[in-house]
């Protein structure tokens, strides 16, 4: 079976993650690799701070936190979202209002935000979904306007860049995860970006239970949501290789567009000119002219030995955030859709040309079958 994804973890991962245990580095309180990842992950995003977590759903729901959001605010988030960018609010008491997609990019639909906002929005969370950035510049300016927070939801997009310009330093912060199948992984992990001192003082407090003095007095109902030593480490190896792994993943997002800009029928990710897309997975939507419907395409893909997944149930249809108290239902018929006919495709930035041809043609041979079952009557 060809996976999704398969991180590739070398010798420099390996070794660095033995010295950082041999240095006694087990825990989020010993030793200096904490820091230096977050030092060097930060630098590289144009932030000056950088504050590292156990995952990234952790780094969406601290830094929610960390603004005093809570009980009767509402937020407004990408529909199209892994559901984490959601409970980012639902679990700090705040209730999610999911934005629609707009066709192109995927991204949340920036014509729809205004219309959405009340006297009790005080957040935005854009996501910047399969690695195109959304147009932060546009998105900045309007919650300027209407006084709005912005926290980006970087899961996806590690390096990638609006008018050159990296993602995660554009909004007041920036969540990333560095999940196993992430631009630049920990295995689990992730980390707030900020340029706000302020912000960047309640972060880290609240990351560590709020230890103030004395130690085990609090003043703040903190979470524990430290990164372990070995896990930075490792990090900061990672770091040392991402536009390498960038440029990797843009060159399998490119020969997969070669083969299959032929072929009638699917919308191919886009990458619009201000924008560095850095393809965290080569997502595709199936159209009713290619001849299959997009379940169809993965079980024939299944069959072949091509592991695939499909788009994210959107925010709206989420019985978990549509049973909570103060729930704004708002129409999301792209999301809809994308649930219906997205897909993505293997994306390990190591596969070879010859294995993206061997794909491109196992998706051509089902839509041809398909058109000769259709002639054949």
């Amino acid at each position: 079976m060809i996976p999704v994804y398969e991180p590739m973890i070398e010798e420099e991962e390996i070794s660095a993650v033995v010295r950082a245990l041999r240095r006694g580095e087990i825990s989020g309180s010993f030793g200096e690799s904490i820091s230096q990842f977050e030092q060097k992950f930060a630098e590289y995003c144009g932030c000056k701070y950088g504050i590292a977590v156990s995952s990234g759903t952790a780094a969406l729901h601290l830094a929610v936190a960390a603004t005093g959001i809570g009980s009767g605010d509402e937020v407004l988030v990408s529909a199209s979202t892994n559901i984490a960018t959601a409970l980012a609010a639902f679990h700090n008491g705040a209730v999610p209002i999911p934005v629609d997609s707009e066709d192109v990019t995927w991204n949340l639909n920036l014509e729809l935000v205004e219309a959405l906002i009340t006297p009790r929005t005080r957040a935005i969370i854009p996501v910047h979904l399969y690695g195109h950035p959304v147009d932060m510049d546009r998105l900045c300016e309007m919650a300027r306007r209407h006084n709005l927070i912005v926290i980006e939801d970087c899961a996806e997009s590690h390096g990638a860049t609006c008018r050159g310009k990296m993602t995660g330093s554009f909004g007041d912060m920036g969540c990333f995860s560095f999940y196993a199948n992430k631009v630049v992984t920990t295995g689990e992990g992730g980390m707030v970006t900020t340029n706000n001192e302020a912000l960047a003082k309640r972060l880290r407090l609240l990351q560590n239970l709020a230890f103030t003095t004395p130690r085990f007095r609090h003043e703040f109902a903190g979470y524990n949501y430290r990164m372990t030593g070995y896990q930075a480490a490792m990090g900061l190896a990672q770091c040392k290789k991402i536009e390498r792994i960038i440029a990797e993943k843009r060159r399998v997002a490119h020969a997969y567009n070669r083969y299959l800009c032929k072929l009638r029928g699917l919308q191919l990710p886009a990458e619009l000119e201000w924008a560095r897309n850095v393809y965290w997975m080569y997502a595709i939507a199936v159209k009713p002219e290619f001849g299959i419907s997009r379940d169809q395409l993965m079980a024939s893909l299944r069959n072949d030995g091509i592991e695939t997944r499909t788009f994210f149930c959107p925010m709206n249809l989420q019985p978990c955030l549509r049973s909570q108290p103060g729930f704004r239902e708002t129409q999301c018929p792209v999301a809809e859709r994308l649930w219906q006919t997205g897909l993505y495709l293997p994306s390990s930035y190591t596969l070879t040309e010859d294995t993206i041809k061997l794909i491109a043609g196992s998706i051509e041979h089902a839509t041809e079958q398909a058109s000769n079952k259709v002639a054949l009557g």
